[in-house]
C-alpha cells in the first residue's frame, strides 16, 4: 500500500523546455481532452521514456506511445502536431510495443529536419491519461530540459489499482 503512495517523477522525454499545455496549438491537448500533463517545446532528436513501465500501446505511425507503469498509471507521449499525416517517415523506433523500459531508455529517434519540411510542429505533450488516478505535485513550467535528466512533472496515485 505504501508503493501506491510514493512519488512518482515524470522526466523529460526529449530537449526542450517545458510548457503549459494550453500553449499546444491542437485542442485535444490545450484543452486537456486526452489527459493532464505538461508539454515540451523540444529541440532535440532523441525521445526516451519518461517512466518506467512498459510500452502498452505504440502507434504504428511511431508518432505517440503510451507507457503503463507499475502502479498503472498511462503515460502518454505525444510528438508533434500533425505528425500522424507522416505516416511513420521521420520516425524511427528503438522500442516497440509490449518492451519494457526504464526512465531514460531511448524509444525513438527522430528526423527533426525531415518532419519540420512537412510544417509539422515538434511540440511533445505528455499526459497522465487518467488524471483523476493521481494528484499532481509539481509541473516545471518554464524549465529547459534534458532528455532522461530532469523532472518535468511530479504525482502520487491517489486511487488503488487492480493489476
Amino acid at each position: 500500500m505504501g508503493l501506491l503512495k510514493r512519488t512518482i517523477q515524470v522526466i523529460s522525454p526529449i530537449d526542450g523546455k517545458v510548457i503549459d499545455l494550453s500553449q499546444v496549438d491542437d485542442r485535444v491537448f490545450s484543452q486537456r481532452l486526452a489527459g493532464e500533463g505538461v508539454a515540451i517545446e523540444s529541440t532535440g532528436d532523441t525521445v526516451v521514456a519518461p517512466v518506467g513501465g512498459k510500452i502498452s500501446f505504440m502507434f504504428k505511425t511511431n508518432h505517440a506511445f503510451v507507457i503503463t507503469t507499475t502502479n498503472g498509471i498511462h503515460v502518454l507521449v505525444h510528438i508533434g502536431t500533425d505528425t500522424l499525416n507522416l505516416h511513420g517517415e521521420g520516425f524511427k523506433n528503438v522500442k516497440k510495443m509490449g518492451d519494457t523500459v526504464k526512465a531514460g531508455d531511448e524509444i525513438l529517434k527522430l528526423d527533426r529536419d525531415f518532419i519540420e519540411s512537412k510544417g509539422c510542429c515538434l511540440v511533445v505533450p505528455v499526459l497522465i491519461t487518467k488524471p483523476d488516478d493521481v494528484e499532481f505535485l509539481e509541473m516545471n513550467i518554464g524549465n529547459l530540459v534534458r532528455a532522461g535528466n530532469e523532472t518535468i512533472m511530479s504525482y502520487k496515485v491517489v486511487k488503488n489499482k487492480e493489476f
